[in-house]
């Protein structure tokens, strides 16, 4: 269990929320697109990471590993992050949010349980009632912006059609026999990356909301540990 504090910022205003979450899950190969998830297949196993037998895939991790700080640290220089929409309950509401599924790539390749565990999930500390971005979820954009090697690039960018909206995502979810509950959260499913998966120092989250016009956005920056055997 940890309990975060968030601003829920919807129609009826901004108000704090203290939310304690008890499951955090990392939904994957979510895309509604199937060429788009295919690339996104494709680019993993190019780093050696197994195929799905089914999609989508629901891994479950601690639920302390969402967190939203500045900085995260990571073992070695493998890991790397991934911008995906965020689903929140909460008195019985399903909140958004942005948060980066920030993954070591080398444990991905023989274990992606494991792997979706070994980092912290950053995500921003401000939500939006699903109910307020409903009646015109696909025109939502996710991007992100990576520092590598000193420079600032895109790294990812796209409509949240290439995912599966979120109550098809959650019938999925239910289907596989999961059930998302108050104090439940979900990472979604992410885009391809421009350029290929590679680490950054320092990495930039988006949810553009361009019909009312507002954004979700968080970074955090990357402290590498060393491997010492």
């Amino acid at each position: 269990m940890k309990t975060m504090t968030f601003e829920v910022d919807g129609a009826r205003g901004k108000a704090s929320r203290a939310i304690a979450l008890h499951q955090l899950v990392v939904a994957g190969w979510t895309g509604r697109d199937v060429a788009a998830m295919e690339a996104h297949i494709r680019e993993l196993e190019e780093l050696g990471v197994k195929r799905p037998a089914y999609t989508p895939v629901f891994y479950r991790v601690a639920a302390q590993r969402l967190d939203a700080q500045p900085e995260i640290q990571v073992s070695g220089t493998a890991s790397s992050g991934e911008v995906e929409f965020l689903l929140v309950k909460n008195a019985g509401e399903i909140l958004v949010g942005i948060a980066s599924d920030h993954t070591d790539r080398e444990v991905e390749t023989y274990g992606i349980t494991v792997s979706k565990q070994m980092c912290e999930k950053p995500c921003g500390s401000v939500l939006w009632r699903l109910a307020d971005v409903q009646d015109h979820w696909d025109r939502l954009i996710l991007r992100s912006y990576a520092t590598i090697g000193g420079e600032r690039v895109l790294y990812q960018e796209g409509n949240t059609t290439a995912m599966r909206a979120p109550a098809d995502l959650l019938a999925k979810f239910a289907e596989r026999g999961g059930e998302f509950t108050d104090g439940s959260a979900m990472l979604c499913g992410t885009l391809a990356a421009i350029g290929g998966i590679r680490p950054a120092q320092r990495f930039e989250i988006e949810l553009e909301d361009p019909v009312l016009g507002r954004t979700l956005r968080h970074a955090y920056s990357i402290e590498t540990l060393p491997i010492h055997g």
